[in-house]
């Protein structure tokens, strides 16, 4: 994980949606665990999880219809231990 990297979570009726940087600096969409695709930014991301538009969990939840948000500024946002100060 990139050091300066955020990652944002948005907690569903169904579970928890992640968006976690990567070391390529690149932000990966999870879901209860599973890595549902690669975004080149948060936002690209989060557009996508609120419109439905990444792959599908093998659960078959259509993350379309949990009333995500595409404003990643309503995401609960989660500093990487790089950004905490003692």
């Amino acid at each position: 994980m990139k050091r300066n990297a955020v990652r944002y979570d948005w907690k569903t009726r169904e579970g928890l949606v992640e968006l976690r940087p990567s070391d390529s600096g690149r932000y990966e969409v999870f879901f209860r665990g599973e890595n549902l695709g690669s975004y080149h930014s948060p936002e690209a991301a989060a557009d996508d999880v609120a419109g439905g538009h990444t792959f599908m969990p093998s659960d078959g939840t259509d993350l379309g219809m949990l009333g995500i948000s595409h404003d990643l500024s309503e995401w609960e946002r989660i500093p990487s231990p790089g950004n905490l100060r003692a």
